[in-house]
């Protein structure tokens, strides 16, 4: 495939916008080459600008659930439009949103919506703070809850002691506050609470991670965090932005039946839009202003278009029982096919799965945490990922990333990608 349009484009946009992107991963450094630039998209397919179709597996890194186009969701957004597109006033549609997704997810009487996920982790560790009167998070290696400060930190020189910031403009004072832990070690994550007694208002994890590729957390892992925080009076905060409406129908909590006491989600829940939100009790929620003392605001929040967006999402989600199930048949079938491929052309490889999230690590050993995550052989993806694209696939442009599947994929869309596997490896 030839991508001469997009090379000239990306060299305009160098000249005028950071780096030539609005996000740093679409700007290809970890696999090398240009950026692909977007003409258009419909169902399972992107087509560029220079005329190549690609079977798409990061669907907007996440949101395309039913596919790209969804008619549902593009219908529902040019009617609002019609009638203005904002007003920073309150609007109707954004109660029955909110009335449908409190009656989808366990465990939630309230929500509020914002315009991305990174504000809705930032907002759920706010409240969290707020409501506890404590200061210090837990939060992972190797999960990522959006860009605010808090976030942006990376391990110390040991298990129980403070971060540090791993992004310039990140003080040392924010840094403090926030304590790194091991994905699925409680014990570790046992041993950050005895060191700071009396001390953490909230753990925020990925219940799933997707930020250093598909991570599922062991057996019982997400039920100690739950004990954890039951034992030491903190929060448990489940980032759902990538899982929320994408693993079952009331996202992580529903799947593994663990209860969260402030969930955010982003995503599916604008159906391509940009849209975040967080959710919990009503006895947490109602911390926030303008009846609580945390404050949060956001002009645009509950924008006419993006609820519209999402709620079309919903409703085709909440009417359809068995798209899950489907997500689920389609995304093992391809794991099947890429599997026997790798063993056949022995690959050194693991694969990791939870319902439409999934990854291919290249390294036999199994991948739990960040740091297992980091063993895959770095060359061999850049091959694997150059290879699929000249094919007509496109995957994540990072080992650290995870794919997700879409409900418009064929089985002759797996079957390509399956064989486009083959052809990298030949």
């Amino acid at each position: 495939m030839l991508y001469q349009r997009s090379s000239q484009l990306f060299a305009e946009a160098e000249k005028v916008i950071p780096g030539g992107v609005n996000s740093p991963v679409r700007a290809f450094k970890s696999v090398g080459g240009t950026p692909i630039f977007v003409k258009e998209a419909k169902g399972a397919y992107l087509y560029d600008v220079d005329g190549n179709r690609l079977v798409d597996y990061i669907n907007s890194w996440g949101p395309m659930l039913l596919g790209h186009a969804y008619p549902p969701v593009v219908e529902a957004v040019i009617e609002k439009a019609k009638k203005g597109t904002s007003f920073g006033m309150p609007t109707e549609i954004e109660t029955e949103i909110a009335e449908l997704a409190v009656s989808m997810v366990p465990h939630i009487d309230k929500i509020r919506f914002v315009n991305s996920g990174t504000e809705a982790c930032m907002s759920a560790i706010r409240l969290a703070r707020g409501y506890t009167g404590r200061e210090k998070i837990i939060k992972f290696k190797g999960c990522y809850h959006g860009h605010s400060d808090s976030f942006l930190i990376q391990a110390g020189s040991g298990a129980v002691t403070f971060g540090s910031p791993n992004s310039p403009g990140v003080t040392q004072g924010t840094a403090k506050d926030t304590l790194l832990a091991t994905y699925n070690d409680l014990a570790n994550v046992a041993s950050i609470f005895e060191a700071n007694k009396g001390e953490i208002a909230a753990i925020i994890i990925e219940p799933v991670a997707g930020n250093m590729g598909c991570v599922p957390p062991k057996e019982g892992f997400l039920a100690g965090l739950r004990q954890l925080c039951d034992d030491h009076g903190a929060l448990l905060i489940f980032d759902e932005v990538m899982t929320g409406f994408r693993l079952a129908r009331g996202g992580a909590q529903e799947l593994f039946g663990v209860r969260a006491d402030l969930v955010t989600f982003g995503k599916v829940i604008g159906g391509g839009l940009p849209v975040g939100a967080f959710a919990g009790s009503a006895k947490v929620m109602d911390y926030l202003a303008p009846v609580g003392p945390v404050y949060q605001a956001g002009t645009l929040s509950g924008n006419p278009l993006a609820m519209a967006a999402g709620l079309a999402m919903l409703q085709a989600i909440n009417s359809d029982v068995t798209v899950f199930k489907r997500l689920e048949e389609k995304t093992a079938y391809l794991e099947k096919g890429i599997r026997a491929v790798l063993e056949a052309k022995q690959i050194k490889y693991t694969i990791n799965r939870v319902g439409s999230m999934i990854s291919v690590f290249f390294d036999e050993r199994e991948v739990v945490d960040f740091e297992t995550a980091g063993y895959g052989n770095n060359d061999t993806f850049k091959t694997f990922f150059h290879g699929l694209l000249k094919e007509g696939v496109y995957i994540a442009p990072s080992s650290y990333e995870t794919w997700f599947i879409t409900d418009a994929l064929t089985y002759e869309d797996l079957d390509f990608t399956i064989q486009a596997v083959d052809k990298v490896f030949a």
